[in-house]
């Protein structure tokens, strides 16, 4: 399957900024499960081309401007080939042990009550059928309901609630695979919605690690493994460390950030004028102030 992807996020400051630093994680990489055909990045409309390879195995670049912004605009998109492993990522070419993603951050922290869970899960069809009863039991355990987390809550808040989305999902499947020795990450990405669907942001999943497999991805907000539907971009600890844009600036006053994700399936030899057709319908950036 063929995706073509635009994702638009703009900065707006109330009064100018004197000085932002952004580092972002916005260009995928070939994997086995995807080849990338074309893509580009670019802040107020300059391409970005110093992106370069972290010990994930990713590709990540810094962005930083020391004169006065009062917005900044920054468009990712591309033409990205995927095929269906039926979740299954395999050897990722990354420096970094998967033992690394054993490890806790504030956001995924485990509660008692998660590791409750993690312990309960049976363990008699080996790991790949206890990884598959995780995303089962995360998917049961917190209602996809948005408005009632933040992009700060943690795991342990969002099981405790019972509520929450995509990213609490993935958290929360990433903080009990780690309490019974799985080493897991949080993914980010997009998502080809089905028919009717709507989905205008970025999505969130989680990926765990089998010696035999590699890395295997779940997501419990929609009870699936990962399928050609899913377009991976970067991993982390958490949904902190891989998100696609993070950054600091210098401004007195209000921030404003307005995403917007276009995503379709490409058709053979259509796939310039469709990319021309989602540029089109994109958020015109917001003018200058004089």
């Amino acid at each position: 399957m063929k995706l073509i992807v635009r994702h638009q996020t703009i900065y707006s400051y109330a009064a100018a900024a004197g000085r932002v630093a952004m580092r972002l994680k916005l260009m995928p990489v070939d994997t086995p499960a995807q080849r990338v055909l074309d893509w580009q990045v670019s802040v107020n409309e300059e391409p970005l081309t110093s992106f370069r390879s972290n010990s994930y195995g990713e590709k990540e670049a810094i962005w930083v401007r020391h004169d006065r912004l009062d917005h900044a605009v920054i468009v990712a998109e591309g033409l990205v080939e995927t095929q269906e492993r039926h979740g299954v990522q395999g050897h990722l070419g990354s420096k970094v042990d998967p033992r690394y993603f054993l490890r806790d951050t504030r956001l995924t922290r485990p509660s008692e009550a998660i590791a409750a869970m993690a312990r309960s899960l049976p363990a008699d069809g080996g790991p790949l059928a206890t990884l598959h009863a995780l995303s089962a039991a995360v998917s049961d355990a917190v209602q996809y309901r948005a408005g009632v987390t933040t992009a700060d809550t943690c795991a342990a808040d969002a099981f405790a609630l019972g509520a929450g989305v995509c990213q609490d999902h993935a958290q929360v499947f990433i903080t009990a695979a780690r309490t019974i020795g799985m080493p897991a990450r949080y993914v980010s990405g997009y998502l080809l919605a089905g028919e009717g669907d709507t989905l205008h942001e970025t999505h969130g999943w989680a990926e765990a690690w089998l010696p035999d497999l590699g890395w295997i991805g779940f997501d419990p907000s929609n009870r699936v493994c990962v399928t050609e539907r899913y377009l991976r971009v970067a991993s982390g600890l958490d949904a902190d460390d891989a998100a696609p844009i993070r950054g600091s600036v210098t401004v007195a006053g209000d921030i404003w950030i307005d995403a917007d994700v276009r995503i379709a399936q490409a058709q053979e030899g259509v796939e310039e004028r469709q990319l021309q057709r989602q540029q089109q319908q994109s958020t015109p950036p917001p003018q200058a102030a004089g």
